[in-house]
């Protein structure tokens, strides 16, 4: 696989992120124009961006690994797949593409370039969901890679399908991406004062499922030899 430099890979990742949050925050400005039915808009705005996710996974993938999240750059980090003097980059180029993927979508809808949300997500539920919805992601990720690295953009793409109904917090599992909600006062925002908790359960779900599945991905037979090693 070709190796790509810094910048293209930080270009990468900020243009991934900027598709993504103009994808949630705008498909969401476009459910809630068409019905008023909260559940269909839910429906329209989940299938446009595990969709989206599928689309650039797969061409932006190979070039920065298409993280597109902070939490999955830290684990990675962490787990040796990208460099750490690497991840501040990483880090400041997904939140400003997620700032200007929430741009994007109030100028092709005719708002604001931003607005600071006013819709409370808040309190214990809403953030075990958002731990239960990044470990998750996490696992798939992980996972994903480990048995079946061409399949991963789907994977990925269908769990944040699924979690968006199966979390209370409809799955944001993306520190940048939450920022970035925050300043839209539409269908998808969040209150810029629930962030610190949603960014505190992110992470924490995140490192939970690294420390899991850096044991539970270890095959027996490995383990086996690295005991028989270490005897003799």
């Amino acid at each position: 696989m070709a190796s790509y430099d810094l910048s293209r890979r930080l270009v990468a990742e900020a243009f991934g992120t900027a598709m993504l949050v103009a994808t949630v925050v705008g498909s969401g400005i476009m459910a809630t124009s068409l019905t008023e039915d909260a559940g269909l808009a839910l429906l329209g705005n989940t299938l446009a961006t595990g969709a989206m996710l599928v689309v650039l996974i797969t061409v932006l993938g190979p070039i920065s690994g298409a993280q597109f999240n902070p939490a999955v750059s830290l684990i990675f980090a962490m787990s040796g797949s990208l460099q750490k003097r690497d991840l501040g980059f990483y880090v400041l180029a997904q939140f400003a593409g997620g700032v200007a993927g929430t741009i994007s979508a109030h100028l092709m809808f005719g708002l604001s370039l931003l607005d600071l949300s006013s819709k409370v997500r808040t309190g214990g539920a809403q953030w075990f969901s958002e731990g239960i919805a990044t470990f998750g992601l996490v696992a798939v990720i992980l996972a994903g890679i480990r048995f079946e690295q061409k399949a991963v953009p789907w994977l990925v793409g269908l769990y944040i399908t699924a979690a968006y109904w199966f979390t209370a917090s409809t799955s944001f599992a993306n520190p940048a991406v939450a920022f970035a909600r925050s300043l839209t006062d539409t269908f998808s925002g969040i209150r810029p004062v629930d962030l610190p908790g949603f960014w505190l359960a992110e992470i924490s779900g995140a490192v939970a499922a690294l420390l899991l599945f850096n044991w539970l991905l270890q095959p027996a037979e490995t383990a086996s030899t690295l005991s028989s090693e270490a005897k003799s």
